[in-house]
């Protein structure tokens, strides 16, 4: 039985994903993936009939060169189409990521490709290397990490937040409802504690970015406001693993 080990699997794509900046001479933030496609030798088509938000394809060019083409449809957020982007790309190189962790993808589970594909695309948007140490520079402060990581969006960075090393907690939420909550400790995050919840309080009034702290934790709170949406995302620095 294949097995899948996350931890070679996220060594494997950062070593990948380096060679592919490196072929493309991307040297630093941010990833631009429809300039990095091109100079894969993957072209790029734009098609508002596209069913869903990008598919890999083989098309022929001048009778007889079959290039690989990423199609993807129109975004109105520049974030999607370079999300879109780097999971087609991620896609072109999955079956050069299972065999290099000899990995058999008829023995994995059905949707393992596309996991793979999505991981792919954040540790494309955002590299481990690049993106850790930059995290710590400006101590995990999603709008100073957003303004050198452009291409990715806000929520992709929070999510991306979770490989740092410590105990944490990241929280999405949008219009008043929690749509996403993870922690990278064992076990489901609890419900929102209530130096979140102060947390919150405190910041919605400035539309700002605001700390807040007890003995137990350190939360960061921004604001997103957007027309007819206002998103809150959450990062809980857990001081103990207790809570």
């Amino acid at each position: 039985m294949t097995t899948w080990c996350q931890t070679e699997t996220e060594q494997t794509l950062d070593a990948v994903i380096e060679d592919l900046l490196a072929t493309a001479m991307v040297y630093s933030p941010p990833v631009d993936t429809l300039h990095l496609a091109r100079r894969l030798g993957l072209n790029v088509v734009v098609d508002a009939l596209q069913a869903g938000r990008a598919r890999l394809v083989a098309l022929q060019h001048r009778r007889t060169l079959r290039q690989e083409t990423i199609v993807v449809r129109p975004e109105p957020r520049p974030e999607r189409l370079q999300w879109a982007v780097a999971h087609e790309i991620g896609e072109a190189h999955a079956a050069t990521i299972f065999q290099t962790l000899s990995l058999d993808p008829g023995e994995l589970p059905l949707d393992a490709r596309e996991r793979l594909a999505n991981r792919f695309a954040s540790h494309l948007l955002l590299p481990t290397a690049w993106f850790l140490a930059d995290a710590r520079q400006l101590h995990a402060d999603l709008f100073a990490l957003k303004q050198k990581y452009t291409t990715a969006s806000h929520e992709l960075i929070a999510r991306r937040m979770l490989d740092i090393a410590e105990p944490q907690i990241v929280t999405v939420i949008d219009n008043g409802q929690v749509t996403w909550r993870e922690s990278n400790l064992p076990g489901q995050a609890p419900p929102l504690l209530p130096l979140e919840q102060s947390c919150r309080q405190a910041a919605q009034p400035t539309g700002t970015a605001v700390i807040s702290e007890d003995f137990f934790a350190t939360v960061q709170t921004w604001q997103i406001q957007e027309p007819n949406w206002h998103r809150e995302i959450l990062r809980t620095h857990l001081h103990s693993e207790d809570f």
